[in-house]
Formats: structure tokens, sequence, C-alpha cells
């Protein structure tokens, strides 16, 4: 009967291709095209306007008037 050896392959072989390299690059610019699509024009639209600003604020309160009853 015959005896098959399987010899791992050496150290100088390398099986990576930088497949997940090249696709990780891919998906990141993928994700930071979609940020400056979608997310920076949302954040640069907040209008600061809507928020009055302190020097634009004119509070009229009339409180009732009081009755005060002196006793002697």
């Amino acid at each position: 009967m015959t005896t098959i050896i399987n010899t791992p392959p050496s150290v100088s072989e390398s099986t990576d291709s930088g497949v997940g390299l090249v696709l990780g690059v891919i998906i990141a610019i993928v994700f930071i095209a979609i940020f400056f699509v979608y997310a920076l024009p949302e954040i640069r639209s907040v209008d600061t306007t809507t928020v009055p600003k302190t020097e634009n604020v004119n509070v009229n309160i009339k409180l009732p008037a009081r009755d005060v009853t002196l006793t002697p």
C-alpha cells in the first residue's frame, strides 16, 4: 500500500493575494462617499437662525396686581 505524505508549503510561499485589503479599501471609500453625499449636507444645513439670539429676545411678562391688606 502506498503512503502519501502531505507536506505543508514552505514559509516563503504566501497564499495571501491582498484581496481582503483591496476590498476593505473599496468599502472604506464607499462609506466616505456616502458620508459626503448624505451626512455632510445635513450637518451643514443646521440653521442657527432658528435659535433666538440673546439680543433679539423680548420677554413681556405682566404680573397680576397683588392684593395687599394692611392690618393695624
